[in-house]
């Protein structure tokens, strides 16, 4: 089925803000058994909005419409569809009851400008909005569909896994149905990875492969055409043990919404092990990581950022004579600041991160030295070091997610039983 996406607002326009959200729906809606022959982007401009509506409804089967959704004036998205449609706007009632009891808890009294959110087009079906307030709305006509989604991100994913792909694949022909599975991996780069499997990619028919690189690790959607989902399992189960056959050592997880941290937590959780850490090279990123993970509590006591060596010494009582016989950006100095984060802390591993990011180097360590303590309250402690290059922010995240990979990889070795 022929499918296109129109992002709308003016921000994306003029390119005040990146448009991620088609990057992620062309992505996902391919991995469905769609095909996307066109982008659009348009401003808050409700003729020029409208006037595309109707081309795209000329040439696609299914319209997808993101942004324009919230509550200010020029959130228009849902009102032009609306008209072009000849369709009334009508409230969801649980939209409403979402918004009403989020203005009651916030001690504000519902507006009209907060009630629009929950408003969708008669005669479509309202789409929940699990992580906002702005309904979605999906509404078929004869011969096209119409799609609307909120423009966040951070609302729009989870919208879109939860609840718009399996009312997507209602709409797709029920002859054979397309499966993916997504592979994670740390470790190892985009074009590694794709050597390592060059026979495999090249001689890829059912299941397909497919390489997506990120910041610091790499995906591979796995797609196969089946008539049951059976018979989709077996058929991704066999490519899937021909690639970890050949970079299983990288492989940390599955899944579009998982990272290497939600599983560095996860396996923390499956020991009941705690961990603490002390950063300076990071500056408390890889706290902040822990943190993001609900649940995290379980297992993250606390940590420490020392960025110089004078609150090395007075936070993790560093021995003022290894800070100078071995510097900072040493692996004394990272053993002993993971080794005092776990003691300190009485947890069950401690991590330490300490480096150079740049722009200059420090202590005659070239930019992108980085050491990574870990302690171990079993297998003791041990340090890594890693030569980083590009930015600085590019070696901060990296160092953290190493960080995380090693203590992952440790977690698992030490309770494997």
């Amino acid at each position: 089925m022929r499918a296109e996406i129109i992002a709308v607002g003016t921000e994306l326009l003029i390119g005040q803000v990146v448009n991620t959200n088609a990057t992620f729906l062309s992505e996902e809606l391919v991995g469905i058994g769609y095909d996307i022959y066109y982008h659009s982007v348009v401003g808050d401009n409700p003729e020029r909005l409208k006037e595309l509506i109707g081309q795209a409804s000329q040439r696609s089967e299914l319209i997808v419409l993101c942004g324009g959704l919230g509550p200010t004036e020029d959130d228009l998205t849902r009102d032009v569809l609306a008209d072009y449609l000849k369709e009334p706007m009508v409230l969801d009632p649980e939209g409403y009851d979402k918004i009403d009891t989020y203005m009651t808890r916030s001690g504000r009294e519902m507006t009209e400008n907060n009630r629009r959110q929950a408003l969708t087009i008669q005669g479509g079906q309202a789409i929940p909005n699990d992580t906002g307030l702005a309904v979605g709305t999906f509404y078929q006509a004869e011969t096209t569909s119409y799609l609307v989604l909120p423009g966040p991100p951070r609302e729009l994913k989870p919208m879109f896994y939860h609840h718009v792909i399996p009312l997507l694949k209602q709409q797709l022909p029920q002859t054979d149905q397309l499966y993916s599975r997504v592979l994670r991996f740390f470790g190892i780069g985009e074009s590694q990875l794709v050597l390592e499997l060059e026979t495999l990619i090249h001689e890829q028919t059912n299941p397909t492969i497919a390489p997506y690189a990120g910041d610091t690790e790499v995906r591979l959607r796995l797609t196969v055409k089946a008539t049951d989902e059976t018979t989709a399992n077996e058929m991704l189960d066999e490519m899937e043990e021909k690639i970890m056959s050949q970079v299983g050592d990288y492989f940390y997880g599955y899944g579009e919404e998982n990272s290497l941290i939600k599983e560095t937590v996860k396996a923390l959780q499956a020991a009941k092990r705690t961990v603490a850490s002390a950063e300076s090279l990071t500056a408390g990123m890889f706290m902040s990581a822990l943190g993001d993970v609900p649940g995290v509590s379980s297992v993250f006591n606390g940590g420490f950022v020392t960025y110089t060596n004078e609150m090395k010494r007075c936070l993790l009582k560093i021995d003022s004579a290894l800070l100078a016989q071995h510097g900072a950006v040493s692996e004394a100095c990272a053993c002993a600041m993971a080794e005092q984060a776990r003691l300190l802390t009485k947890s069950d591993y401690g991590v330490a991160l300490t480096g150079v990011a740049g722009p200059d180097k420090s202590e005659g360590e070239p930019v992108g030295s980085v050491w990574i303590g870990l302690s171990s309250a079993i297998s003791g402690t041990q340090a890594y070091h890693f030569q980083l290059q590009r930015d600085r922010q590019y070696i901060r995240q990296s160092a953290m997610m190493r960080a995380m990979d090693l203590l992952r990889r440790q977690v698992i070795a030490e309770n494997h039983d």
